[in-house]
């Protein structure tokens, strides 16, 4: 694992030019360490694993396994590692999935560099990242995000309890079911018996599934 007072990164991307340019961009700055990089998806997962890096900056359209495959499967570790996005181009569907599945941050390929460096501090700090501004609420951008592009619908709870909209807003956070258990006091079991009801209420299988239709149905709004 690595170690010391500077930022180190993974840089994940196909392209060789761009990750050299990437390497050195970085390398130009003294908080920095570029501490490897990957070529394919798998690799990205390999180097994470092996190196613990601070961030870990993933092209979406990567081979092997695409980028934001490459988030479900960190997400499902260990890691302490933020994951921070670069792509060329991204549909609102595609940022929504990449923050539910752990992605730290989302940022474009053709930003200024300026931008990017402070996006990488500002995921450091512990917030979010997407496109050209730091995201304070997660919750609250993802509902606003989904309110500015979705039609006008009728309001709907869906039958859910309060512990179940409650619990739905957690997941939306991206909260483990052992995380929700402890925000409630709750035990993990009963953490599940609440999943599988909200599934059945809303017609979902998946968490994924559930944050999406949650954000896109405004079902965690104030």
């Amino acid at each position: 694992m690595v170690s010391s007072n500077k930022i180190h990164v993974v840089i994940a991307d196909d392209h060789p030019i761009f990750r050299d340019g990437l390497r050195r961009l970085l390398e130009m700055e003294p908080e920095f360490i570029v501490a490897g990089e990957a070529a394919n998806g798998l690799e990205a997962l390999s180097l994470v694993e092996q190196l613990q890096p601070d961030i870990l900056l993933l092209d979406l359209a990567m081979p092997k396994l695409p980028g934001l495959q490459t988030l479900r499967e960190l997400s499902q570790t260990q890691s302490a590692t933020r994951t921070i996005l670069l792509t060329a181009a991204i549909e609102r569907r595609q940022i929504l999935e990449a923050l539910q599945s752990g992605a730290r941050g989302v940022v474009m390929k053709d930003c200024a560099t300026s931008l990017l460096l402070k996006a990488i501090h500002t995921v450091m700090s512990g917030l979010y990242w997407v496109g050209e501004e730091p995201v304070t609420d997660l919750v609250a951008y993802l509902n606003q995000k989904a309110s500015r592009e979705s039609k006008p619908r009728v309001r709907s709870d869906y039958g859910l309890t309060r512990r179940e909209t409650d619990i739905l807003a957690a997941i939306v956070a991206g909260l483990s079911n052992k995380e929700i258990a402890s925000r409630f006091t709750l035990s993990e079991d009963t953490v599940k018996h609440h999943l599988t009801s909200i599934f059945d209420k809303v017609g979902v299988s998946s968490r994924l599934e559930l944050a999406l239709f949650a954000i896109n149905n405004r079902l965690t709004e104030v």
